[in-house]
């Protein structure tokens, strides 16, 4: 995957000399409804959210045996744990006596969750354990009261979670290699810092914008300043695609000398709710975004994660939560302030269609995949997954399966081209190529 990550930063290089990005054929319009019909969002809550892996805690949240993270996602109450054989474990947060949760939402470290009701317990590892007054009860087959398993699956520090006990669709299919790349973060390694949680529009609303350089020198101009890049290049591997700006900071840097860092710069998405965004303050950090759906159609909630690639020392921690308050306040008071309002006037049924353009890769990728992915049966998952999965960090094309890596047939160029057949970029853009953002001190800005 190293050579692969090599590839796609000879392409960002090539692109940051020659002032030029790639764009797709055509610009894409996607129903405004889309934001606001309650139909809709059910059939999303059951066609992606309650069946396809959702990440839902990191490694450095569960570093030691016996330690627990408990949540309540669309609905559904979850406690992951890792067990004393090291593994982590979810299951749905649930007595099977009478259906009394086990663990209040948070983390901790336990030997054994106990029902607050009537004290019935389980190990770690799910097991039923211990009946209160058992012989007055009656006899309980505990090999078949344990608590009800969820597909879980732990790769690149990241611990994926599927809603649905019954799921058995392919991970590999699902990740199309996407958590080799994310690996070479080594975020199993990493510190956890600190998190908070953020209220937001619709999740498709915050999604788009994790995807989204061409507001960030405009909304952001007081916050990240108005020198942001705002021209975006898209890499997908199946549906998760990272984001990355042409930047020519490399080109006189031999290849043997480019760092894992500099290969991985840019913002990372994973299908359908996470962003990773790095950042420095106070060290190597990266913000991980866990967007979920709200009660209603109208609203989601964010829990931002912080993890640093070392625990900061004494000293330097005051750098890291001045960042970490900096980059929630971006969010809260720009990105979903403006996304709030956006909201509200979407579901006036005012317009009938929100644009992506041609150089929104990213996003015209996302509303196709998941236009399809609401009408794939069950039984039909893995194929679909499989299908997208052979992309392997090409570039984004909005079609149906993304092509090979050696094949950029779907990405198309835009009217104002050059000679060589690319867009140009305009003005102060070129010259911005490689700079960084003087206060945001991060590589994307989510």
């Amino acid at each position: 995957m190293r050579e692969r990550l090599i590839e796609i930063t000879r392409e960002i290089v090539a692109h940051g000399k020659a002032g030029t990005i790639p764009q797709t054929r055509d610009i894409m319009r996607v129903p405004a409804e889309h934001y606001y019909d309650e139909a809709r969002f059910a059939l999303e809550m059951k066609q992606v959210f309650k069946r396809v892996p959702l990440m839902l805690a990191m490694t450095a949240e569960l570093p030691n045996n016996g330690d627990y993270k408990a949540m309540e996602v669309i609905g559904t109450p979850i406690v992951i744990a890792r067990g004393d054989d090291g593994r982590a474990r979810a299951f749905v947060n649930m007595c099977s006596h009478r259906g009394a949760q086990l663990m209040p939402v948070g983390r901790g470290n336990a030997k054994r969750f106990t029902c607050p009701y009537h004290a019935w317990s389980y190990s770690i590892d799910g097991q039923l354990t211990g009946v209160f007054r058992e012989r007055e009860f009656g006899d309980v087959d505990r090999a078949c009261n344990g608590l009800t398993a969820l597909p879980t699956t732990e790769r690149a520090g990241l611990i994926w979670v599927t809603l649905n006990p019954r799921s058995t669709l392919d991970m590999d299919a699902f990740l199309a290699g996407y958590d080799d790349a994310l690996g070479h973060f080594g975020f199993e390694n990493w510190h956890f810092f600190a998190n908070r949680t953020l209220e937001g529009p619709n999740w498709k609303i915050a999604y788009d914008g994790y995807m989204d350089f061409y507001h960030l020198p405009i909304l952001h101009k007081n916050s990240f300043g108005p020198a942001m890049f705002s021209q975006a290049m898209y890499h997908a591997w199946g549906p998760h695609q990272r984001v990355s700006t042409p930047n020519a900071a490399l080109a006189d840097v031999p290849e043997a000398e480019w760092t894992d860092e500099a290969l991985l710069r840019g913002v990372w998405t994973i299908f359908p709710h996470i962003s990773i965004a790095e950042f420095n303050g106070g060290g190597r950090g990266v913000m991980i975004s866990q967007l979920f759906p709200g009660e209603t159609v109208s609203r989601s909630y964010t829990i931002q994660n912080y993890l640093m690639e070392k625990k900061p020392a004494d000293d330097v921690v005051p750098q890291a939560v001045e960042q970490f308050a900096f980059l929630e306040k971006v969010v809260r008071d720009e990105d979903y302030a403006t996304g709030l309002k956006q909201q509200r006037a979407l579901s006036t049924g005012a317009k009938s269609h929100v644009m992506f353009g041609r150089n929104e890769a990213g996003g015209q990728l996302f509303h196709n995949f998941l236009a399809e992915l609401l009408t794939v049966d069950d039984d039909k998952l893995d194929r679909f997954f499989a299908m997208y999965a052979q992309s392997n960090g090409a570039p984004s094309a909005p079609g149906r399966a993304p092509q090979p890596a050696n094949r950029t047939a779907k990405v198309r160029v835009g009217a104002a081209k050059a000679a060589n057949g690319t867009v140009q970029l305009r003005g102060a853009a070129k010259k911005r190529n490689g700079t960084k953002a003087s206060k945001a001190r991060a590589r994307g800005a989510r």
